[in-house]
């Protein structure tokens, strides 16, 4: 299986610093992108072994769940940290452009047009998200077929520390539904359910759509790129960063997510706390 990686990657620091990729110090930057850009390539990639120690060989692994990958990392106006990666170049490709920083999620979806029928799987992230699951493409093709290509799973985003009121939490629970509403109806086909391994799994349509990412087969990426509105800048969702990372798959797809009672079906890790930080401050405990 061929799978294309997009990621949007800026960082530009300013006195302002809200987001992580205006703030003065690189260094989280840096070491955010380079476990997304790691992950990838360790969790899918065919370079995996198995050490024989009374051999002392190497053996192939994981080959039935490994996949041919290519990683394209999309910046703008040279405000990247790429030449600063202690990577092998050979990890990704490099996409320079001239957008507006919040408009590059729109400059991945470019990308993944103009490889249209070359993949079997077309993706996004932002550079901040670190994947840890290798079994999330077996798990994605697992709902298609079960649900069918208008309906798409998305992961739970979350974030961890030790520092904190919660270990782990899930950062993109329900917005309030007039946000969505005139972009997808979340009463049609609430729920969908199904057993992996004898547990029940839930899936629901979610209020809150965004995951900073997405993982399109080839029959959804090339149906979405054959809308009137594909590619269009539409930045009517919340702000240009989320409407180009999810207002686009909102319109074309019934977007589902796992419910919080198996949230850890599919998710997909937020570097940083400062979520999970909230938590007892702006952000309250239920009690239950």
């Amino acid at each position: 299986m061929r799978i294309l990686f997009t990621i949007a990657h800026f960082f530009n620091p300013n006195s302002n610093g809200q987001h992580g990729s205006q703030r003065k110090d690189p260094r989280p930057r840096l070491l955010a992108l380079g476990r997304n850009l790691a992950a990838l390539h360790q969790l899918f990639s065919k370079s995996q072994s198995m050490i024989d120690i009374g051999q002392r060989l190497a053996f192939p692994a994981n080959q039935p769940q490994s996949y041919d990958l290519d990683i394209v990392i999309c910046t703008t106006q040279n405000n990247h940290l790429l030449n600063q990666l202690p990577l092998p170049g050979n990890f990704y490709q490099h996409h320079s452009t001239q957008a507006e920083p919040l408009m590059l999620g729109f400059e991945c979806q470019a990308v993944l047009r103009d490889y249209l029928g070359k993949y079997d799987y077309y993706c996004f992230l932002e550079d901040d998200l670190i994947l840890h699951d290798p079994w999330l493409f077996i798990k994605l093709n697992w709902f298609t077929q079960q649900a069918g290509n208008l309906n798409l799973l998305q992961p739970n985003r979350y974030e961890v520390s030790t520092q904190n009121l919660s270990c782990k939490a899930y950062i993109d629970g329900d917005l309030v539904p007039q946000l969505t509403a005139k972009f997808q109806n979340v009463k049609e086909k609430p729920q969908l359910q199904g057993t992996i391994m004898g547990m029940p799994i839930t899936f629901r349509r979610t209020l809150n759509p965004h995951s900073g990412c997405y993982f399109l087969n080839a029959n959804q990426m090339a149906y979405w790129a054959s809308k009137p509105y594909f590619l269009d800048r539409d930045t009517s969702f919340v702000s240009p960063l989320e409407s180009a990372a999810t207002l686009g798959i909102m319109k074309t797809f019934r977007v589902y997510k796992p419910a919080p009672e198996h949230a850890s079906f599919l998710e997909i890790q937020h570097f940083g706390a400062g979520f999970i930080g909230l938590i007892g401050q702006q952000v309250s405990l239920a009690a239950s």
